[in-house]
């Protein structure tokens, strides 16, 4: 099965049934199959080949779930890279998986200069604008608006070559640390993630779900993939800007599932969710960083009628695990079990399986470990590693967990976040879950400074706008439900914390 499958089988079964909410207007899954076909026959017209890799640089919109299925159905790769992406790591990103065309606005063209993009990627064999010029020639490239290929190209359904161990996409990583690299999805580990998503989360297709995630990223991507795969309606908006009219759109729209992180969770839990009607809200996930306690804890008091998934994932495999929402009560602070058709495990530096309550990597095993990065066989070979069988990989995540009696995994930090005071090391997301419980408190983080004494101290990081917190307050909350090795010693007040776009505070910027 390749991942265009999703598509084309929906629009088969539920020709005429709306796909798509987004921008106040309403999509069948015929049209969208139509128009994924007229821009992939553009595609190839242009030379577009196997396996060459489709830059995206797009808001979440129709056009943007169009390029990901027409670039699949060209055979081509599809590098979906997230629009608040500025110039120089989009000309990276671009230039490191050598596009070979890349789909944009007219907003993107005008501003950074079609010449200098066009110039900037040699690969490139030309663009596509939504918004923009009907057609037009620069050089030997050509610029063609996207209006133009709806009306003029051929509407039939190109012919596929792939196969399903050939690439589907480029997931390029947030980049917190050093710059992004390309993980390579090929169609059987985007099929299988999607297909994993879809039986544990019991989609249908009478789910309505709304997306305010990047498809750039793997969070946002799969809840287009999982609503396609399913014949549901996906609600697509742009971002999460503007959370009352979000809230509005939850009730307006009968939404079922909705997919969030925990900095969307907190701004919810600050809003008055009474007030609009959530009766037909089945399941929330949240996941690319753990919902800290006190969020689970209100969700569950105010949205008692609701499913909430937590999810654990890493751009390498999509996704590692959930945790059923009957245990959000039993095991509020775990991440989960294996997700379905996987099988995961911590170990020691030297390789030893650990047991129950022992802090190790985790590692993944599963039809959902990706290919490697693009172009980095040394760093592919430090995360992807032999596995159990002859010819096998497994994923080695990077991140720290422990397991409990019952199999139950919990987060304790990022290998590279742990803090080192006194010669005692500790987890950030143990102090983080205890500021989290201040009232006010809508974003938290802390970090090791450094101290000529003691190696390093705490610092915490808190956004409140709505509190009137003093550094004294926080570190007496915290010496109250904390050993004191793990108190803060200084507290800083932010506006915001940096984040990357796939929502995960950025610690190396606080660093």
């Amino acid at each position: 099965m390749l991942v265009q499958d999703f598509l084309q089988n929906s629009a088969a079964s539920w020709p005429d049934k709306v796909a798509l909410i987004c921008g106040g207007e309403r999509y069948t899954y015929a049209q969208i199959d139509e128009l994924a076909n007229r821009l992939a026959n553009t595609l190839r017209e242009f030379g577009v080949k196997r396996g060459d890799r489709v830059g995206i640089y797009l808001n979440n919109s129709l056009h943007s779930i169009v390029a990901i299925f027409a670039a699949l159905k060209a055979d081509a790769v599809f590098v979906a890279v997230n629009r608040p992406t500025k110039t120089d790591k989009l000309l990276f990103i671009l230039n490191n998986c050598q596009a070979a065309f890349l789909i944009t606005d007219a907003r993107a063209v005008v501003r950074e200069s079609g010449d200098r993009l066009l110039a900037g990627i040699p690969s490139l064999l030309g663009m596509i604008v939504c918004g923009g010029p009907q057609a037009s020639r620069n050089g030997q490239a050509r610029v063609v608006g996207f209006a133009s290929i709806a009306e003029n190209s051929p509407s039939v359904r190109p012919s596929a070559k792939n196969i399903d161990l050939d690439l589907a996409c480029l997931i390029y990583t947030s980049g917190t640390t050093g710059e992004p690299k390309g993980v390579m999805c090929d169609h059987s580990n985007v099929v299988f993630v999607t297909q994993s998503i879809v039986q544990y989360l019991e989609n249908n297709e009478q789910d309505v779900i709304l997306s305010v995630l990047p498809m750039a990223f793997s969070y946002g991507l799969y809840q287009l993939l999982a609503t396609f795969a399913t014949g549901a309606t996906l609600v697509l908006e742009e971002s999460f800007a503007f959370p009352a009219v979000i809230l509005e759109k939850l009730a307006a729209h009968r939404i079922t599932g909705f997919a969030g992180v925990p900095t969307i969770y907190s701004i919810l839990l600050g809003m008055d969710l009474s007030r609009v009607d959530l009766s037909n809200l089945r399941y929330l996930t949240n996941a690319a960083a753990g919902l800290p306690v006190e969020h689970v804890k209100r969700l569950r008091k105010v949205l008692p009628q609701v499913k909430l998934f937590l999810m654990h994932g890493l751009t390498e495999v999509a996704r590692t695990m959930y945790l059923p929402p009957g245990q959000t009560e039993i095991r509020p602070a775990s991440s989960g079990i294996a997700m379905p058709g996987t099988e995961l495990w911590v170990e020691d530096e030297e390789g030893r399986r650990l047991g129950p309550g022992e802090v190790g990597e985790l590692v993944v095993r599963g039809h959902h470990v990706m290919r490697g990065y693009w172009n980095a066989p040394e760093l592919t070979s430090l995360r992807f590693r032999p596995g159990l069988l002859p010819g096998e990989r497994v994923c080695h995540s990077g991140d720290l967990f422990r397991m409990d009696e019952d199999g139950f995994f919990y987060f304790v930090s990022r290998k590279d976040d742990i803090i080192k005071s006194r010669g005692e090391k500790i987890a950030p997301r143990e102090v983080e879950n205890v500021l989290y419980t201040i009232p006010g408190v809508q974003d938290a983080a802390v970090v090791g400074a450094p101290d000529p004494m003691l190696g390093q101290i705490i610092k915490a990081f808190i956004v409140a706008p709505a509190a009137q917190l003093t550094e004294a307050a926080v570190i007496s909350h915290c010496k109250a439900r904390l050993e004191e090795i793990m108190v803060p010693r200084q507290v800083e007040f932010r506006d915001e914390l940096p984040k990357t776009g796939s929502g995960k505070i950025r610690r190396l910027d606080l660093r």
